[in-house]
């Protein structure tokens, strides 16, 4: 597997300077993410973008995904109508970026019934989100199909889509081999076994993230230090083994620490390399 890491990770810095301490901790690859503004947002122009593909080469860095989280803010599944054409532009969008830095994939959160840290007076019907949420995706695959990018739905705390069958069987019925799941191994932990999650999603998996979560905190606070928290590791790995999965795995970790916040990266790479057993 490859071992890349989020940009949500880093201190506030120019992209060119996480590249470079990416690189000096040991990573392979940064995940990028499409914002409303900055140097990769909705409006940057595909001049600028070549200029950050070409400044993570330099550094040796490959760019493999594309997160977003404007999907906080724009639901795909959304009551309003306009709000769910702007999350659907906002897709195509991501989908471009990504083609222009040489991504693969795009993260993209597939829509909430609820979620409390984004918006605690905003609830979706729980039918009605699933149906406009594939109504939207299932229309987006034939934009993902033209550009060579797959879209990756991450399961987040969105009070949507449950559990790994529930997930599995929402990608088949999109029916493209350009929408998948990016596995975030730290969001099941609080109501599941992430090793669940791999066997049943399987090949479906386009990208995995790595956190660690405690229960025994719980809420936000659960999130924790990779190593730190009720990942079962090695069973994690073993299952990722067994259906063959060899793609990147990318640490995320939010948030970062409250001073000499740069340590996060470094430890993370050493966490991350005993968990895939080079060292």
């Amino acid at each position: 597997m490859k071992k890349g890491i989020s940009i949500w990770s880093f201190p506030a810095a120019p992209l060119k300077e996480s590249f470079a301490l990416a690189k000096d901790a040991g990573f392979e690859g940064v995940e990028v993410a499409l914002d409303e503004v900055g140097e990769i947002a909705l409006d940057t122009t595909e001049r600028a973008l070549l200029d950050v593909k070409k400044q993570a080469a330099d550094a040796g860095i490959e760019l493999y995904s594309v997160a977003c989280g404007l999907y906080w803010n724009y639901w795909l599944n959304a009551d309003c109508a306009s709000e769910r054409e702007k999350a659907k532009d906002i897709v195509k969008k991501q989908l471009d970026t990504a083609a222009t830095l040489g991504a693969d994939t795009i993260l993209v959160i597939p829509g909430s019934v609820h979620a409390e840290f984004a918006d605690p007076n905003k609830t979706v019907p729980y039918k009605a989100a699933y149906e406009r949420s594939l109504a939207a995706l299932t229309e987006l695959k034939e934009y993902a199909e033209k550009t060579g990018v797959s879209i990756a739905l991450e399961n987040v705390w969105n009070q949507f889509l449950l559990s790994p069958m529930e997930m599995r069987d929402f990608i088949e019925k999109i029916g493209s081999d350009f929408v998948g799941s990016y596995l975030d191994i730290g969001n099941v932990v609080a109501n599941g076994y992430p090793e669940d999650w791999i066997e049943i999603l399987a090949e479906k998996i386009k990208k995995v993230h790595f956190k660690d979560y405690r229960r025994a905190a719980g809420g936000l606070h659960g999130f924790v230090d990779l190593l730190a928290g009720d990942v079962n590791w090695p069973a994690v790995t073993d299952a990722l083994a067994k259906i063959g999965y060899d793609g990147w795995v990318s640490a995320e970790m939010i948030p970062n620490y409250a001073h000499y916040t740069e340590t996060i990266i470094y430890n993370t790479s050493n966490a991350m390399d005993r968990i895939l057993g080079r060292k």
